[in-house]
């Protein structure tokens, strides 16, 4: 047993990296690690990025919940119960936030790993990266919100092959599926993800957190109620010193220098 942190975390400038801490196990997730989670991002203390990563050569190989679980009196309850309790409200609150996330896959991301991977705004993932929905293998359906989150990313037909058949989809296929925003060699995968995060950091935070939710909002909804809610959001944006501070830049020909604000 180790006293190292679930989860790391560091600021780099105007971006919150969260990395999660368990490179013996491949990160495998317990469900104190996704508690952890949500209380680093209940108060990002004025980041305005979150770059999610993994220790090792993992990224996240699924959840741990304990033998504990399959010896259960009820092994379905204690299933329902970390999900319902732990992983499932960690995957909402990083739904909820007012700033763009990115996450950075190495080795595997598999089960709730996959799912919290791909809740991101933008995944990059690295030639050794592979996404995985092997539930089926063990008599169990995918969670962490991948049933509806996958047939909107990449399909119903992927997202069932994916599903069903329980195999691994490396980042080459991933990104050709639309999965995943880019792959970049092993290496590099800190840097590139990092640079990309600076960039959204930098960038207009209130409306990106409008653009990430308006997005969000119109998978469940029809055009003109997206259209409707576009309104809102772009009155609540053009209220912003940054949506000031664009406009001189345009008309000035020059780069704007976003606040956040």
């Amino acid at each position: 047993m180790t006293d190292e942190p679930m989860i790391l975390t560091e600021r780099r400038g105007n971006v919150l990296v969260m990395s999660l801490n368990r490179p013996e196990r491949l990160n495998a997730a317990p469900p104190a690690m996704f508690d952890r989670l949500r209380e680093v991002l209940a108060d990002l203390d004025g980041a305005r990025a979150v770059l999610i990563r993994g220790e090792g050569k993992g990224f996240c190989s699924g959840a741990d919940i304990g033998a504990g679980a399959l010896d259960a009196e009820d092994p379905g309850a204690a299933t329902h119960a970390a999900l319902t309790e732990h992983y499932h409200p960690t995957l909402q609150a990083i739904a909820d936030l007012n700033v763009p996330v990115v996450s950075a896959v190495r080795g595997p991301a598999a089960g709730i790993g996959c799912s919290l991977a791909l809740s991101a705004d933008l995944c990059i993932a690295c030639d050794s990266a592979y996404f995985l929905q092997a539930f089926v293998n063990v008599g169990l359906i995918p969670d962490g919100g991948a049933t509806w989150m996958l047939p909107r990313l990449i399909g119903r037909a992927r997202a069932l092959e994916m599903m069903l058949l329980g195999e691994r989809v490396p980042a080459e296929r991933a990104v050709e599926w639309g999965m995943v925003h880019r792959v970049v060699a092993d290496s590099a995968l800190d840097d590139e993800a990092l640079a990309l995060a600076q960039r959204l950091a930098s960038g207009p935070t209130v409306a990106l957190g409008l653009l990430r939710r308006a997005v969000a909002y119109s998978l469940d909804h029809d055009y003109s109620g997206a259209m409707a809610n576009e309104a809102e959001c772009q009155r609540s944006a053009r209220g912003t010193a940054d949506s000031a501070e664009g406009g001189r830049a345009f008309l000035e020909k020059r780069s704007p220098e976003f606040r956040g604000e």
